[in-house]
């Protein structure tokens, strides 16, 4: 027999923090793209003037950042459309496609342009000038400002002590594309002025073009390792991630606790969105459960269960009469679970 419920008191808590940190990540995508403007445009200048492939290379990587945040953009709109019909769901996932766009962005408008620039500056003998670089790495400075101060950082930050972890083990863990996108973004940009303006003042000092044309280079592998790191983990999402291992846990330990039941033997899990989580267990039940009771009790835990876990909205157990194999491979799937998060529990602290 099996019962499902798509929503509780708990669920409508989630969705309304969702919705407010939605408010937050899209006023910090909003700050991003008009900086990312305001760079692009300065440092395309600034390249033109100065003849400078890294430059222009850092003036394309830009382009990039503010192609995505209109991606960006249209994600955290269209990923909170109410279900209907054909989505029944929910359209959470648009949250992963559209990260998968600002992944493909970022590889061909960014890496490619790069390496592009970094050949280039290897074949062609440019006439460079000291005002023009001086004025260029003026931009570059002013850049890597901007991008270290940016209001993702400042986000992500802010997210992680809260969560009492790192901020490393905030973005491997964060469910909110959009931000990790961003972050990712700056975090790039400022690496990437730093080589930027390292090939320009060795190109200044030695006379030697190459110098650029390998920070080009650089800036590319950079911009590419993000772009394919990026996809993966939109892919991932897309193809029907299971909830991480912290959350099985927790759902775990609330159904073993249940006086009801006997034995969870299988949980299935699957990320819908960034607070929006399928599950699907198999439950067997103590001895003695009447039928006749059997739906107030299942009713009863998944309202419960939304309370505990306001994220795992969608939620159908399965009752079923266990095995000996049910019981000893749930107790192998328990272990695994376990020491996933473990190692989680141990990477958010920086332990591991």
């Amino acid at each position: 027999m099996s019962e499902a419920t798509t929503a509780g008191p708990g669920a409508v808590s989630g969705a309304t923090s969702g919705r407010q940190q939605d408010g937050e990540t899209r006023t910090t995508v909003w700050v991003a793209l008009g900086a990312n403007l305001l760079i692009a445009v300065a440092k395309l200048v600034g390249g033109l003037f100065a003849g400078s492939p890294a430059l222009l290379s850092e003036a394309a990587h830009s382009v990039a950042d503010s192609l995505n945040e209109v991606f960006l953009l249209a994600s955290l709109k269209r990923s909170r459309k109410p279900a209907d019909s054909a989505h029944p769901f929910g359209y959470g996932k648009e949250r992963f496609f559209w990260s998968l766009l600002a992944a493909v962005g970022i590889f061909i408008t960014g890496g490619c342009f790069s390496f592009f620039q970094g050949f280039e500056a290897f074949r062609s003998e440019g006439q460079e000038t000291l005002s023009g670089y001086v004025i260029g790495l003026v931009v570059l400075f002013v850049a890597l400002l901007a991008e270290g101060t940016s209001r993702a950082l400042l986000q992500v930050r802010r997210q992680a002590r809260q969560a009492g972890r790192s901020v490393r083990a905030e973005m491997r863990q964060s469910e909110d594309p959009a931000l990790r996108t961003v972050f990712a973004e700056d975090s790039a940009a400022c690496l990437g002025v730093l080589l930027a303006m390292a090939g320009m003042v060795l190109h200044m000092v030695t006379g030697e073009g190459w110098y650029e044309g390998v920070a080009s280079l650089l800036i590319g592998g950079l911009l590419v390792h993000i772009a394919f790191a990026l996809g993966r983990s939109a892919k991932d999402r897309l193809v029907g991630v299971a909830a991480d291992p912290v959350l099985r846990r927790e759902i775990l330990d609330f159904l073993d606790g249940q006086p009801e039941i006997d034995a969870v033997t299988e949980l299935l899990t699957m990320r819908l969105g960034p607070d929006s989580v399928l599950l699907a267990a198999r439950v067997d039940l103590m001895p003695g459960v009447e039928s006749e009771l059997l739906e107030d009790v299942l009713v009863r835990v998944k309202r419960n269960l939304a309370r505990q876990c306001p994220h795992v909205d969608h939620v159908f157990l399965d009752v079923v009469d266990a095995d000996r194999e049910d019981r000893r491979r749930a107790r192998r799937e328990r272990k695994a679970i376990e020491r996933a998060a473990e190692a989680q529990a141990a990477e958010d602290r920086g332990d591991g």
